[in-house]
């Protein structure tokens, strides 16, 4: 059974940084395209970012462009994003999305909060 947790939101100031972790389970990560998406208070979830099987390609909502980076340890089954210079609209449930066939699996969610 696929399982994907989450781990590494937190409160930080507008400018800073953080790095969040998805540990995959039940999978062999270097077979999938990984993703996170993101849901604020109020809104539909949306799509932040993913990556490709290997790593060498990766595709990344405007709004994070430049900001964030996505990478990968297919050996250690997991994903990370990296997040720099936060801003208070980064504030959302941040989650670790993978598509197998026609199911998507997620994780729990990690909460990111950015204050102004």
């Amino acid at each position: 059974q696929v399982q994907l947790v989450e781990s590494g939101g937190g409160l930080v100031q507008a400018g800073g940084s953080l790095r969040l972790s998805c540990a995959a389970s039940g999978l062999i990560l270097s077979t999938a395209r990984m993703g996170w998406f993101r849901q604020a208070p109020g809104k539909v979830r949306e799509f932040v970012t993913s990556i490709s099987r290997s790593g060498g390609s990766t595709s990344y909502v405007d709004s994070v462009k430049g900001r964030f980076t996505i990478s990968r340890d297919n050996a250690k089954n997991t994903v990370y994003l990296q997040m720099n210079s936060l801003e208070p609209e980064d504030t959302a449930v941040y989650y670790c999305n993978v598509r197998i066939g026609a199911t998507d699996y997620w994780g729990q969610g990690t909460q990111v909060t950015v204050s102004s």
